[in-house]
């Protein structure tokens, strides 16, 4: 039986501070779509722009992992998409009105317990994993970072962590599921070298750092004279070192705990790769850079898996949704700029139409002469005609509205289109409408090969006068 792609019941909120900004945010998770994965969404910012959960994304691994895309930054997102991956969820909106999520207690369990507040709720499309099938290796030397995935039939994970400390020593942590991560990992907070700490503080770089959401771990020998300062820094009465190595201000959760934490960043950081996995990892000494590394290692596998199988087939001699006739009924254009032949399927998050193309198209008799191409701007037009149905859908009376372009990404020209190829024209929404506003992942198919692929942004707005 097929496991169905899920996403929240309702919007939850969680608010904090950021550990690295110390600015206070407030997040909130939202339901989304069908195949529309992780997505962070800066609403402090002009247009609200949104971020991919996607390891190209990745900017910045040193001190968390860090993404930026359309002018948007967010930090410190790993431990966000480890209560996500470790809830199954597949689908949900994060928006932030700050530049870093929130540190919370420094681990994800605060985030899952948000998320369980609201409930879960399946969705129609079926989750697509991504099978490893055969090891994939990924090391550093100078770091002796080791990190394999192996083929698995679920999502397994084994970590091992050595800092060549006395104190820590060398721990491991494993899960043998990933519904196992709630219970076993979910908890387990970020950890901090005493001397890392007092490095940070001295240049100003944890001004959310609090000592409720980090484990210190004491690698040296330190004076009553040094306890009482950091004490007066973190606001506490007196901070001593307890028999574990650690200051005393808390009490370890799991006796391995910070391997366990250093597992639950491996699981936020391979959320980037884009799918849920079936895979065996193992990890020697992990961190954020090797993490990200090793997702743009599976990110290309998953790419060119998904090349080798092809593109879906679409008969385009089935009966359509909508015929030409029916287009003009909704769309403003026409002839010859109408763009779109007939509607092969329409949902509330995707559109597939059809344009034939023939020898007789006007744009032919000046677009190279003699070596007919169709031109790549007309099909992001047919593009953005067929993603017009889309979007006029949610309104009754779609033949009062007009929709313009606002933005124009991502576009990618992979082939030709020449005289007698049929175009299959795909969109699907990125985000959810709001206030007439849609971003729709567009392809144009031609056989089993993508020769065009666009991100845009559209508004449909009243008619004057109507």
């Amino acid at each position: 039986m097929n496991v169905k792609q899920r996403t929240l019941k309702a919007p939850v909120t969680v608010s904090g501070v950021g550990l690295h900004t110390g600015a206070s945010v407030t997040m909130t998770f939202k339901p989304a779509p069908d195949n529309h994965g992780y997505k962070f969404q800066r609403i402090d910012l002009p247009g609200n722009p949104i971020i991919d959960a996607d390891v190209d994304n990745v900017v910045d691994t040193s001190r968390g992992t860090t993404i930026e895309q359309n002018g948007g930054r967010v930090s410190t997102i790993e431990h966000v998409l480890a209560a996500l991956v470790g809830s199954e969820v597949d689908n949900v909106l994060i928006e932030l009105d700050g530049p870093e999520a929130p540190i919370m207690d420094g681990s994800s369990i605060q985030f899952i317990e948000a998320l369980e507040k609201v409930g879960f709720e399946d969705q129609k499309s079926d989750r697509e994993y991504f099978s490893i099938n055969q090891n994939i290796h990924y090391s550093e030397s100078d770091r002796k970072v080791e990190m394999i995935a192996m083929p698995a039939d679920d999502y397994r994970l084994t970590v091992m962590v050595d800092y060549n400390s006395p104190v820590l020593g060398t721990q491991h942590a494993n899960i043998t599921h990933i519904s196992d991560f709630r219970s076993e990992i979910a908890s387990c907070r970020t950890f901090v070298f005493l001397h890392e700490l007092e490095a940070l503080l001295k240049h100003g770089l944890i001004k959310g750092g609090d000592l409720n959401n980090a484990i210190v771990i004491v690698d040296r020998e330190v004076n009553d004279a040094e306890l009482s300062h950091l004490a007066h820094v973190f606001n506490r009465e007196k901070l001593s070192v307890a028999k574990e190595g650690i200051l005393n201000n808390i009490s370890l959760r799991h006796q391995n705990e910070p391997a366990r934490h250093k597992l639950l960043d491996v699981i936020g950081d391979l959320a980037l790769a884009g799918m849920p996995l079936k895979a065996h990892i193992m990890a020697a000494r992990p961190g954020h850079a090797a993490n990200v590394a090793f997702a743009k290692k599976i990110k290309a596998l998953i790419k060119k898996e998904r090349r080798g199988k092809g593109i879906p087939l679409y008969d385009t001699n089935a009966k359509p949704v909508y015929d030409v006739t029916e287009i003009m009924a909704r769309l403003p254009h026409r002839p010859p700029f109408l763009l779109v032949d007939k509607i092969l399927e329409l949902s509330q998050n995707h559109v597939v139409g059809v344009k034939n193309v023939t020898m007789n198209e006007p744009f032919f008799v000046g677009h190279f002469p003699g070596s007919p191409v169709m031109p790549g701007v007309l099909q992001i037009e047919a593009l953005a005609q067929n993603g017009g149905i889309l979007v006029l859908n949610t309104v009754p009376d779609p033949q009062n509205y007009l929709t313009y372009f606002l933005k124009i990404e991502n576009v990618r020209f992979k082939d030709k289109v020449l005289p007698g190829d049929t175009l299959v024209l795909r969109c699907d929404l990125m985000t959810p409408i709001r206030r007439g506003i849609c971003q729709m992942r567009g392809l144009v198919i031609v056989g089993d090969k993508v020769v065009t692929e666009a991100e845009m942004m559209a508004q449909i707005v009243r008619k004057p006068n109507v």
